[in-house]
């Protein structure tokens, strides 16, 4: 049965639908029905097995370029005798990079997929049920609809269902909703045109918490029609697209391996057609050297350990990252939708307002941190004056302030006990509740000393047509009080006077008037108000009818509770807008509510309103396409609601990041280029689908959070700049002396130490580079500025050029050294020692430039000597062991293995002379010249 037809009908019309009755189903009918339906369980989609995952990390166009290497390095060991043997650990190295990074990804993609699970661990795991007539307690999986299901405290809903009888029942639906406060349930119809979840007090949904009272259900829908159920469908149906990283390299993949592809078949055809006494198997070696000279074959590999790196700092600074790629994605964040509660609030209510006659007050302190302090306060007018402050006060000595409190500790079900941090409280029960309770100890009104003085004798609850709550209590003396608690207007209404300096006065209309004034203007300021009153029974009323109690009552005074916004939230805004990302608020909570912390935290201007989920519902996806663009938040929202706001967002060219703790912020955040979830109050869904995880739930963490993404994306920027431009001369090397017909300069093996062993360190290093300190002043980057951009193209073409003319020089340089010239005959093997001269000398200059040119990959913006070289420690220890490890491959039994020859120092100071370029050419103003412009959406 549809949830928007139940809360529009009353019980019979609900129990004749479902053709049931108050006694329950017989057990027959319960059989037929759980054949029809199912079990009450989420289901889930096919999923790919662990080998399709695996084998899906192979179909990167850079990996099967690598793949492709291998086979054809593995055919050398059977057609050519010369080269089988380089041909082999060719592919022995290549195979064991590629299985690396197969692995990695297999592992990430696979702890991805986890969401579901978690969330059918949050379903109840047993129900008690009325069957024949009959209550007996069964797994919640076996629940039908039409059950008839007994709630009480502590339960979780085991399904959807309709409220039958409500006892002071109230649920907690935050993890669903959004809303901070539980929801006060009741059996009557509601009226409202289209209520959005939290609208609808009759209903109960499948995995929110009862937190007070008693009563019971119908059970309407189970499975995977719950509302939970329609989360997990659409956590399995939102796509978790590609990062901006993953985009990059993919696109650079495909580039690199149509160029790669390109010149390889060319060479190999030219050589073998136009020369028609080349071997084939050279030209296949030298086709593959072209390939495995174009790949840079330590990139994948760097990136991750970069990435994991980052993931190391990120733990530091109190955030868990579960998918390696969204360290990076952070950085291009340019949008940040934030749930409300638990993560802009604290999830924590706090008494900050206390109004009393003549006295108006401040209480400091947010959450259940048990230090606080009273100050008095102006008259509320406005939420500014909320937290203007008078002066010190010693409420002890207030005696209407601590009879106020004393209403609050008494009139209560909630108890206080230590939390898990020394400086706060735990509230078991109603936060409303224990609010009070916390704001009484800061006064220093114990607990235990109010409950010594009274005995309790009977409650009269809460439901949501009183709309108020009393306990009765008998004093010392044998004197019977009643403590009541409840709506402003409602307590009031049913009080006479009034407590003044410790006398009891008539309450006049024009007083009474000023109160009700007073709560409205606490509401505005998103504070739940409750008025306190209390009344000495007298002695001729012997029963305890809430219509003889509840009359005559003193009023005492307002209490103003908020659940606040963190102590950090105003100053995280501010640093967001500074590098240009604009924060949202997308919560369940009301519109008011909303948009009064948000008039607090500075997100929106006075006067702007929230647009709530009904509103989102009438509008089509252009109409919402429009809305996003200018407002920054939204109330009463539906989880479908969050996920259609994300996809407009990114419609707009936005990074968008989301951040929750509740099951209803899952789908969003699975869809957003970045999900945030909370780490303390997260549920483990939530958690499960994001890309990030805070540990201390603050906000202002991913502030930090983006600004570190952005230091890695830089680097990423830095080394990828380094190693093409590497690639680039060895490619452009290659390439060039085997169309001017000479041998190749350098071998696979030779090329493969250079881009592994000689490259990779440094590499590395610019990995772990320190950020420049001015990122946080830039925004972000746009969704479309790719990391191969214009300017790095220039950098990488000029320093491939520069490598080549360097050993291109020494190469043939070396050769005419020799002899004298250039002969035709250079690879015949008598003269394999003079090639392997002029080889090693070309070796050499190839690691040496790249050695001096990594300088110039440190920063776009200044020439080498006159960026901060002194800071760049791991770079210099880099530079230096891969320096010492190609001295090594010169003058160790190494030399065999790579065919090089010792080198002397008239042939060092050749290479040094021919590389030196590579330092000392101002290549950064290629950057200012070539900047492109931004595509980033305004803040």
């Amino acid at each position: 049965m549809a949830q928007n037809q139940t809360y529009s009908k009353p019980i019979d019309e609900i129990l004749k639908e479902l053709e049931t009755s108050k006694e329950g189903l017989s057990q027959n009918e319960a059989t037929e029905r759980f054949e029809q339906y199912g079990p009450n369980e989420l289901q889930e989609t096919e999923k790919i097995t662990p080998l399709e995952m695996f084998i899906g990390q192979f179909k990167n166009p850079m990996v099967i370029i690598l793949l492709i290497a291998i086979v054809i390095s593995v055919l050398t060991v059977y057609f050519d005798e010369v080269h089988g043997a380089e041909g082999f650990i060719d592919a022995v190295v290549i195979a064991i990079i590629v299985v690396l990074n197969a692995v990695f990804g297999f592992v990430q993609e696979y702890r991805s997929e986890q969401a579901l699970e978690s969330l059918k661990k949050m379903a109840a795991p047993h129900a008690k049920v009325k069957r024949n007539g009959k209550w007996e307690d069964i797994e919640a999986r076996e629940l039908v609809p039409g059950d008839i299901v007994s709630l009480e405290q502590g339960n979780i809903v085991p399904a959807d269902g309709r409220v039958m009888n409500a006892i002071g029942l109230s649920a907690d639906e935050s993890a669903l909703t959004g809303e901070s406060v539980p929801v006060q349930k009741t059996s009557d119809v509601i009226t409202m045109d289209s209520p959005s979840l939290g609208d609808m007090r009759n209903l109960t949904f499948q995995g929110s918490v009862i937190s007070m009272g008693k009563g019971t259900m119908v059970v309407t829908a189970t499975g995977m029609s719950t509302e939970f159920g329609k989360i997990a469908e659409m956590v399995q149906e939102s796509e978790e697209e590609q990062t901006p990283l993953q985009r990059d390299l993919e696109l650079l993949g495909k580039q690199l391996g149509i160029i790669i592809l390109s010149l390889s078949a060319l060479v190999f055809f030219a050589l073998v057609f136009l020369r028609s006494d080349y071997p084939w198997t050279e030209a296949l070696f030298i086709a593959i050297a072209l390939a495995v000279a174009a790949i840079p074959e330590g990139m994948p590999a760097i990136v991750t350990v970069t990435l994991a790196i980052g993931v190391k700092s990120m733990v530091k600074r109190n955030a868990i990252v579960r998918k390696l790629p969204s360290v990076e994605s952070l950085g291009a964040t340019t949008v940040i939708c934030s749930d409300k509660t638990g993560t802009i609030t604290k999830n924590q209510m706090t008494v900050r307002y206390l109004s009393l006659r003549g006295l108006h007050l401040t209480i400091s302190g947010s959450g259940y941190e048990k230090k606080g302090e009273y100050h008095i306060a102006p008259r509320p007018e406005s939420c500014i004056s909320l937290t203007e402050t008078l002066e010190d006060f010693n409420p002890i000595e207030n005696q209407d302030l601590v009879r106020m409190l004393e209403i609050g500790q008494m009139c209560s079900n909630a108890v206080l006990q230590d939390g898990e941090q020394e400086d706060s409280w735990e509230v078991l029960g109603d936060p409303t509740e224990g609010a009070l309770l916390v704001a009484a100890e800061k006064a220093g009104v114990c607990f235990d000393d109010t409950r010594a003085k009274y005995e309790d004798i009977t409650e009269i609850s809460f439901d949501s047509s009183r709309k108020r709550m009393t306990t009765i209590h008998r004093d010392k003396e044998g004197e019977f009080w009643a403590f009541t608690k409840g709506a402003p207007e409602i307590v009031l209404e049913r009080s006479s006077y009034i407590l003044a300096d410790g006398e009891e006065i008539k309450l006049e209309d024009d007083l009474r008037e000023r109160i009700l004034e007073k709560n409205l203007a606490l509401a505005d300021c998103a504070m739940r108000v409750l008025g306190l009153a209390y009344r000495r029974i007298p002695e001729e009323i012997k029963d305890w009818d809430p219509d003889e109690i509840e009359h005559d009552l003193v009023f005492v005074g307002l209490a103003g509770m908020i659940d606040p916004p963190r102590d950090e939230i105003k100053e995280a805004v501010k640093k967001a807008r500074g590098a240009g990302i604009r924060p949202i608020m997308i919560t369940g909570d009301h519109e008011r509510t909303a948009t009064a912390i948000a008039r607090i935290i500075n997100l929106v201007e006075p006067g702007t309103e929230a647009v709530s989920g009904a509103e989102i519902e009438a509008m089509d996806d252009d109409e919402l396409f429009e809305i996003v663009k200018t407002k920054n938040v939204y109330a009463r929202v539906a989880p479908e609601h969050k996920l259609r706001i994300v996809k407009a967002l990114k419609k707009q060219a936005h990074i968008v990041a989301m951040t929750g703790d509740g099951v209803n912020d899952a789908p969003a955040i699975r869809t957003a280029d970045v999900g945030i979830a909370m780490g303390i109050q997260g549920a483990d869904v939530t958690k499960e689908a994001a890309d990030l995880i805070l540990t201390d739930d603050n906000f202002a963490t991913i502030v930090s959070a983006v600004e570190y993404g952005r230091e890695i994306y830089s680097n990423i920027r830095k080394f990828v700049r380094f190693l093409l431009s590497a690639n680039a001369g060895e490619v452009l090397l290659v390439f060039l002396m085997v169309m001017i017909g000479l041998p190749v300069p350098l071998t696979p093996i030779e090329i493969l130490w250079i881009n592994l062993v000689t490259d990779g360190p440094p590499a590395l290093a610019l990995g772990v580079d320190p950020a420049e300190k001015c990122l946080m002043d830039r925004p972000p980057r746009g969704s479309k500025k790719k990391l191969l951009d214009r300017g790095m193209s220039l950098i990488i073409i000029i320093g491939g050029i520069l490598a080549t003319v360097a050993t291109s020089i020494v190469y043939i340089g070396f050769i005419w050294m020799q002899f004298g010239g250039i002969p035709a005959d250079l690879a015949a093997p008598a003269n394999a020692a003079e090639l392997a001269y002029a080889r090693t000398g070309a070796f050499v200059t190839m690691i040496v430039f790249q050695l001096l040119w990594v300088w110039n990959c440190r920063d776009e913006r200044r020439p080498v000597w006159r960026s901060n070289i002194r800071e760049a420690k791991y770079l210099f220890i880099a530079v230096l062991a891969s320096f010492a490890l190609t001295l090594l491959v010169l003058y160790s039994p190494l030399a065999i293995v790579f065919g090089t020859v010792p080198l002397g120092v008239m042939e060092w100071l050749i290479i040094i002379g021919a590389t030196l370029p590579g330092l000392l050419l101002p290549v950064y103003h290629v950057f200012d010249r070539a900047e492109e412009p931004n595509d980033i959406p305004e803040v």
